[in-house]
């Protein structure tokens, strides 16, 4: 009997050491600040978070593969972009460019869900129309309804394809909708935020991946609004080159950026990141590009995540430019709003 219990605590503390995230232990940390010359790390997230569970955070199907690359759906040019003189800022911050758009910094909180693919591109889609319109349009679109209503984008919180989101914003429309329980607009975010409790540990953890939702034709947030006439749309979809990305951004405003996640990053806390030597890949993040600049001699995309003002530099986080850091360079997405 001793040995059988014995070899049943083998088992279970052998499961127990496999499942936990190793890369969210201190001693990893400790190591990347070794490695690492243009950012530090530090602990965003429990450390006795199962890998699994961190991995189910990871919803972009939209890192482009170089060699697979459809030419065809890269812009490269608009007539809007003359407008610019070709000039490009050296540093830029759409949160500065447009202050009235209060969308634009605002941090969201994707929940124990693999939706970031949606709020990316939602949250862009918001910004976008909130430029276009100098304001009058100055709110969230629904998460929500293209996270669990568009079918052919992907699985809702089991990850989803950013370019497809734009597509269905263009073929569907998407309506108005806030972050959990706000009542803000027609279809609020119904997944439940990871919020830090007052010990600094994450209210989500050791909690199951959120079930998807079924699809809602209905407001249930702000229900004055009619459903059918509260959809916004865009006039086309497509991801950007390298050398457009800036041009897009000054013009039309925030976009939507994919890159691979490696075992580093959970635990960035300030300056550019760059992949650690030994750092190992975990899957696809989707997150929404507001700018870029230099810092040091190093240029740096600047990002709004989705995992909440609790994890990184508030929120945000600043990514190496121009060397196809983690894929980031070929793998951005975007729309042009329809606003009459």
């Amino acid at each position: 009997m001793a040995r059988v219990f014995m070899l049943l605590s083998v088992i279970f503390i052998s499961v127990y050491v496999t499942e936990q995230a190793y890369f969210l232990e201190e001693d990893y940390i400790n190591k990347i600040n070794e490695q690492a010359t243009t950012w530090k790390a530090g602990a965003n997230f429990d450390p006795n978070m199962a890998e699994e569970h961190f991995v189910k955070l990871l919803g972009s199907k939209g890192v482009q593969i170089p060699n697979q690359i459809n030419h065809k759906m890269y812009k490269t040019e608009d007539e809007s972009y003359e407008n610019l003189f070709g000039r490009i800022p050296r540093h830029f911050d759409a949160r500065k460019k447009w202050r009235h758009c209060s969308t634009i910094g605002r941090v969201r909180d994707q929940g124990n869900c693999g939706s970031c693919w949606a709020l990316a591109t939602s949250s862009a889609f918001a910004d976008r129309l909130c430029v276009a319109t100098n304001g009058d349009f100055n709110q969230l679109l629904s998460a929500e309804e293209i996270t669990f209503c568009c079918h052919k984008c992907g699985f809702g919180c089991h990850g989803g394809s950013p370019i497809k989101a734009w597509e269905r914003f263009k073929t569907h429309g998407l309506v108005t909708g806030g972050d959990y329980k706000s009542e803000e607009g027609c279809e609020p975010y119904r997944v439940p935020p990871c919020p830090y409790d007052e010990q600094g540990n994450n209210t989500c953890a050791g909690k199951p991946t959120e079930k998807n939702h079924r699809c809602t034709r209905m407001c249930y947030g702000d229900q004055e609004i009619d459903f059918d006439e509260d959809h916004r749309y865009t006039r086309d979809y497509y991801y950007l080159t390298y050398g457009s990305i800036q041009k897009d951004v000054l013009t039309y405003g925030p976009i939507e950026a994919s890159f691979d996640v490696y075992s580093d990053f959970p635990s960035y806390k300030s300056g550019i990141y760059e992949r650690t030597e030994n750092a190992t890949y975990l899957g696809g993040h989707a997150v929404k590009l507001i700018g870029w600049g230099e810092q040091y001699g190093i240029p740096y995309w600047l990002m709004v995540n989705s995992w909440n003002e609790g994890w990184g530099d508030n929120g945000l986080f600043k990514i190496r430019r121009g060397t196809n850091e983690c894929g980031v360079d070929n793998s951005t997405t975007a729309g042009v709003p329809v606003t009459n």
